[in-house]
This record gives C-alpha cells, sequence and structure tokens, in this order.
C-alpha cells in the first residue's frame, strides 16, 4: 500500500530516522565487542543523521562513550544535555571550553600537547586527554619520531597536574578489510606504544583502535573501547557481509505530478532519456542540492509501494523524473517514493555508493538541502 502524505506537505523532502533500528545496530556491535566499552561515533551531525538525538539512541542500545571530530559538536551535544564521555580528537582551538566541559581532548603531536597544558594551566583543572599515535595512516597522530617528546610531555604534564593521559588510540587504515596483514602491523604498533607509556610511568585506561568493522570481526583489536560509526547507520563495515544491520535513514520525497509523455520525447536536460514508447511520468520535489547526485542520472530505480521505478534524464538542482510505464504504474500523485532506506524494494545507501564509486559514508553524508530530518522508532 503506497503511503500517501498530506496535502499541506506535498513538497516535503524527508530523511525519515529510525531510532530505534539505531539501538538495534549498536546493540549488535556490543554484543559482538563483550569485553569492550562501546564509544559511538557521531562525527558530522552523526553522519547527517541529527548528533541529538542520535545520542540518546545510541546509549539506549549499549554504548557508554560518545566520540566526535570538533570539540564544537561535543559543546553542542554538552549544551543538549549529554553527559557521558565525551572525546573530540581533531581540533586545534577551542580546549579552554572543552575542558570547562569535561570533554576529552585527542592529542596528536608535542606541540598540541602544549597547548592544551597551557589551556588547562588557564582553566584551574587538568585536562583529560587520549593520545592518539600514527600506527601507519600518516594522517592525525603522533608520528613515531615524536613520540618520545610526546610522552616526556605527558609525563611532566601529569606530574604537573595539567593532564590525566585516560587513553591511547589509532585508527585503522584498512580496517574494512578484516583479513588485512596490516592491521597486525598497526595492533603491534600500538601496544608497542602502550607498553612503553606504562613504562615510563603513564597509565592509560583505556586503549582503542577498532573502527566498526574491527569491532564486528576482529577481536584482537577490541582492546579497552571500540569507536562504530557506520555500522550504527546500518551501513555495510565490509562488503558483502551480513550482521543484521537496519538502514537507519530512508530519503524519501512525494510524488508531486504525473503526466503522460509521448514515444521520442526527451526527459530533462540535454535530453539524456527518450522515451522509447508512450509513457507517464513522475516529477520528484529532490536533486543533487539535496543528495541525489548528479552522476546517478539514469541508474537508480526508487521504490513506491513496494514497486521499482527508473529515474530516467539528467537529476536536477530541485527535481528528477521517474518512469511509471505506459498504465503509470498505479502511483497517485502524493505517492511517497523512497530514494534509500527501510522500505520494500528500496535501494540501500551502499547501493548508490556502488554506482558512484564512493563509500555509504559519503551518500548519508551527502543527503542536505531542503531534506528535513523526522524521527521515529522508540531506542
Amino acid at each position: 500500500m503506497n503511503t500517501q502524505i498530506p496535502a499541506s506537505g506535498l513538497e516535503r523532502l524527508t530523511a525519515q530516522i529510525d531510532l530505534g533500528a539505531l539501538a538495534h545496530n549498536t546493540r549488535i556491535v556490543a554484543e559482538r565487542a563483550p569485553g569492550a566499552a562501546v564509544m559511538a561515533v557521531l562525527k558530522a551531525d552523526a553522519y547527517g543523521h541529527g548528533a541529538l538525538p542520535v545520542a540518546g539512541a545510541a546509549l539506549a542500545g549499549g554504548a557508554t562513550e560518545l566520540g566526535v571530530t570538533t570539540i564544537d559538536e561535543a559543546l553542542a551535544l554538552r549544551e543538549g544535555g549529554v553527559t557521558v564521555p565525551i572525546l573530540s580528537w581533531l581540533s586545534t582551538s577551542g580546549y579552554e571550553a572543552a575542558i570547562d566541559a569535561d570533554v576529552r581532548l585527542g592529542v596528536s603531536s608535542p606541540r598540541q600537547l602544549a597547548d592544551v597544558v597551557k589551556a588547562a594551566r588557564a582553566v584551574g583543572r587538568p585536562a583529560v586527554v587520549h593520545v592518539k599515535v600514527d600506527t601507519g595512516l600518516a594522517r592525525n597522530g603522533v608520528a613515531p619520531g615524536e613520540w618520545a617528546a610526546t610522552r616526556a610531555g605527558l609525563v611532566d604534564a601529569e606530574r604537573a597536574g595539567h593532564v590525566r593521559l585516560q587513553g591511547v588510540f589509532t585508527h585503522l587504515a584498512h580496517g574494512d578489510v578484516p583479513d588485512h596483514p596490516f592491521l597486525d602491523v598497526q595492533r603491534d604498533a600500538l601496544a608497542a606504544v602502550v607498553a612503553d607509556a606504562r613504562a615510563h610511568g603513564l597509565t592509560p585506561e583505556l586503549v582503542h583502535a577498532a573502527n566498526s568493522a574491527a569491532a564486528l570481526t576482529r577481536p584482537d583489536l577490541h582492546f579497552d573501547l571500540v569507536r562504530p560509526g557506520i555500522a550504527l547507520y546500518g551501513g555495510v563495515p565490509v562488503p558483502g557481509t551480513d550482521f543484521g544491520l537496519r538502514p537507519v535513514m530512508t530519503f524519501a520525497a512525494p510524488v508531486i505530478l504525473i503526466k503522460p509523455i509521448r514515444a521520442g520525447d526527451g526527459v530533462s536536460y540535454g535530453h539524456s532519456w527518450i522515451a522509447p514508447r508512450d509513457t507517464m511520468v513522475g516529477l520528484i520535489p529532490a536533486g543533487y542540492a539535496d543528495g541525489v547526485w548528479r552522476p546517478l542520472s539514469n541508474r537508480i530505480e526508487v521504490a513506491i509501494g513496494g514497486r521499482r521505478f527508473p529515474q530516467v534524464g539528467r537529476v536536477c538542482m530541485d527535481q528528477c523524473v521517474i518512469d511509471l510505464g505506459p498504465d503509470g504504474g498505479g502511483v497517485a500523485e502524493g505517492d511517497t517514493a523512497v530514494l534509500f532506506g527501510d522500505a520494500p524494494g528500496a535501494d540501500r545507501a551502499a547501493d548508490w555508493a556502488d554506482k558512484l564509486g564512493t563509500i555509504d559514508y559519503e551518500v548519508l553524508t551527502g543527503v542536505r538541502g531542503r531534506a528535513a530530518r523526522t524521527y521515529t522508532g522508540a531506542p
């Protein structure tokens, strides 16, 4: 049965977020990593799902900590009433506000550590830090040649009461390939840094490395805490493997216009699709400004009432067209077209990613513009 959208909302494009599915996915990760705490990764506004409501659902599903990229993201959660531990790992300023709000700080160099120490002095309370070590990704993280200086700085800062080293962590370079040999290299490099830190009197409580894929498949990488991201949102952490995760975002729009066209008529800019027969077409108010990528033109199908209909012609900034067939496919104006998500016959974000040569992370975070987030499901 087709979902009907009230007449007053005929132009409403939605990203429907199922918080129950998110809590379910969190529980799956927690069950696969029974000896580790779960830090739900909520960076980029929870992968475009809305950080504050997602935080509540993830915590209801068994997460005990939250991870974000920037201090501003962490402070927004604090302002929203979130009191659990939050780690921010990619900021170069705002340390005073973070320390004052009890936000843990990722440290990636001796220079950054010095800035955090300065901020702690100004605030008058110690900063809680997790030092990130570069074990082979060559992104943020303490370079191997700077570890000794960073370690010495941590020892001095702890003795002075300006810093408490709570964690040591790294980021995996091949995290979506569970049997990749470089994961062993990074695991051993992280363990060596932790052993060295402890040999010099430091006492990190939390060691962590595992992303979604490693949390689900590599117990040797669980350490004390796992950091799932894409798995929470029902993405595909390991291509070809089904972990029972449910899609959280359903990207949908109403069909706002249906009309007949004749065989030989061209559709949309450039007439990249010519009708091969008399047919009915439907108009959907969603385009590349909203997250329907232009390179998907003529390459995707939408689901309406469990049936699939091809998108035809070039995707425009604000709209795209679907071919309903000569009989109109039983579709009426106001029916809901699911672009991707949890609906009969619908694509998943990963299906779009495969066509685009990217990953579902980029598809999910790319839903933007006029798409209104709506929330369903009790966590």
